[in-house]
C-alpha cells in the first residue's frame, strides 16, 4: 500500500493533487498507488468531501 495521509485534511490535499498532477480518475489514481477507493471516499466523507467525476477530484 502506497505511503498515504492518514490524516483526512492531509489525505484530501494529497488526493486531488494526485488527481490533477497524474491520473485521470480516482480508479486509475487508486489502481496506481495500490490504495482502496471505497476507503478514500469513506475517510474524505467524514470531512464532507465527495468525489466529483466532471472534476475528477474532491469537493
Amino acid at each position: 500500500m502506497a505511503n498515504i495521509p492518514k490524516d483526512p485534511v492531509m489525505l484530501l490535499s494529497y488526493i486531488n493533487t494526485q488527481l490533477r498532477d497524474f491520473y485521470p480518475s480516482l480508479n486509475e489514481c487508486c489502481l496506481s498507488l495500490g490504495i482502496q477507493e471505497e476507503e478514500i471516499m469513506k475517510s474524505l466523507a467524514s470531512i464532507d468531501y465527495r468525489y466529483d467525476n466532471e472534476k475528477n477530484q474532491f469537493m
